[in-house]
């Protein structure tokens, strides 16, 4: 029988880490060090976040759930630069972070894992290094390359301001409750600013940009001729297909159709 905790956690999408030797893992890949300010989003009992603390500079901990206050905050009392939210990172004012924070190290919710990872490479450009636990199908996702089946919108926008790869795959052992999916290590380095191109892309709006699902990209109708002439300038045919194009093809594209 799931216990009512167990069920909640579920829920939230939180499967909490117990094993230590995965911290030393994280913070290693992190390359964490006395002068960075982390952030991480769902600091469930705070595992993570006191093997985190006392390495860094400062230490923002997010999360969600207002049952695991007192938890949290008993297991941060010893740390003098940890700073507690207790919110919804989807609603979070990010920006104003004080500091702000330069790296993300979190073992992500997996419901939100993917939204989160965006939100913060678009709203935080002074995070430059990410390694997020996450559902493998999202790291797939996220360090997919073009024309493969994984790759996608998510791919799109990450690999336009980031580096993106797939660290190391996670037993399920880790966790409690043991999740019903695999999980990843995924670490992203940012390269490049947030790319402006990307929200035509997401909306369908400035740019007009938009996969095409099943067929090829689509257009909004006052730009498909330029679309055309532009994906044939690329070297591609004018009805290729969204997933063939590399990330960069894409801010070209938005470029010379915007232009």
């Amino acid at each position: 029988m799931v216990s009512a905790r167990s069920a909640r956690q579920r829920e939230l999408g939180q499967n909490f880490l117990i094993d230590r030797n995965i911290l030393d893992v994280i913070t290693r890949l992190a390359a964490v060090s006395a002068t960075d300010v982390v952030l991480e989003i769902g600091g469930g009992p705070g595992v993570l976040s006191a093997h985190l603390a006392p390495l860094v500079s400062h230490l923002h901990v997010v999360e969600v759930d207002g049952r695991l206050r007192a938890r949290l905050a008993a297991e941060l009392a010893p740390f003098d630069n940890v700073t507690l939210h207790i919110a919804d990172a989807l609603e979070l004012d990010l920006a104003a972070l004080s500091p702000a924070p330069g790296k993300l190290v979190a073992n992500l919710p997996y419901g939100v894992a993917a939204t989160v990872i965006l939100r913060t490479i678009q709203e935080l450009p002074g995070v430059s290094e990410f390694v997020v636990m996450v559902q493998r199908e999202v790291g797939e996702r996220f360090a997919a390359a073009p024309a493969t089946p994984a790759y996608g919108v998510p791919s799109v926008l990450a690999q336009l301001a980031c580096e993106v790869k797939v660290l190391r795959a996670v037993s399920r052992s880790v966790f409690r409750p043991v999740p019903n999916v695999d999980s990843v290590l995924l670490g992203l380095r940012r390269v490049r600013p947030a790319a402006g191109a990307a929200g035509g892309m997401r909306s369908g709006g400035a740019g007009g940009v938009r996969s095409g699902g099943a067929g090829g990209l689509r257009f909004a109708s006052d730009v498909r001729e330029r679309a055309r002439e532009a994906l044939v300038a690329l070297g591609h045919p004018a009805d290729e297909r969204a997933e063939r194009l590399a990330p960069e093809e894409f801010r070209e594209l938005t470029a010379r159709i915007t232009a």
